[in-house]
């Protein structure tokens, strides 16, 4: 039987709960083998992270060490220059073979801006899309992306009866966490426990990470 894989991309700067809890909630409402988490090494249309990808990227593993169906990937920190979706979606299919459902989970928010993204009409190429229903945004009505999303829309249930070349809309349940307010709870010298897990929390205090300096993201 054909794997059913999930990929969550992002800066992971840092993980927190509503990361993971979003990646497990979308494993389970397609009834995926895993999710796999892709630290972003160089985020195309975004400042750069706040920390360097060696560290994101042990925060992420130490997030995932107790959940078995979450896994770390990190083929984009391996990769120079700047961490294209199209480039990591061809590496994954070439990896996972032809068979292989491969579903790339991003949030309403950032699939609005999707036109912007390198190469983004062959993204479907090598995978679908799972756009996350956000409180406070909508689909766009009208232009280039609405017509391509008309083209390729189906019911979440019909997502993987083919390896790709769809988009399907699901609603989940949004923890309201934010990179940025952790990074800015940390900054004011507040605490962000019970907002990320135990064991990031305890590496950011003891690399000190987040204290100083300029926020960049």
């Amino acid at each position: 039987m054909a794997r059913r894989i999930g990929l969550l991309g992002g800066t992971f700067d840092p993980v927190h709960l509503g990361h993971l809890r979003m990646a497990l909630e979308a494993r389970e409402a397609l009834a995926l083998d895993e999710v796999r988490l892709l630290p972003c090494h160089q985020p195309p249309h975004r400042a750069a992270p706040n920390v360097d990808s060696a560290q994101r990227t042990e925060m992420l593993r130490r997030a995932l060490a107790d959940c078995p169906t979450l896994a770390l990937d990190d083929r984009e920190l391996r990769r120079d220059g700047p961490s294209y979706t199209v480039d990591t979606l061809q590496s994954l299919r070439q990896s996972e073979g032809d068979d292989a459902r491969l579903v790339w989970i991003l949030g309403g928010d950032a699939f609005l801006g999707l036109t912007q993204w390198h190469r983004w009409q062959a993204l479907l190429d090598y995978a679908h899309l799972l756009v996350i229903d956000r409180p406070g945004w909508s689909l766009p009505a009208k232009g280039e992306l609405a017509e391509w999303l008309d083209r390729h829309r189906v019911a979440p249930d019909d997502l993987l009866d083919t390896p790709a070349g769809a988009v399907a809309v699901q609603s989940l349940r949004l923890l309201p966490i934010s990179a940025t307010e952790i990074r800015s709870l940390i900054r004011e010298g507040r605490s962000p426990q019970f907002l990320l897990p135990e064991p990031v929390w305890h590496y950011i205090r003891q690399h000190r990470l987040y204290e100083a300096g300029p926020e960049r993201a």
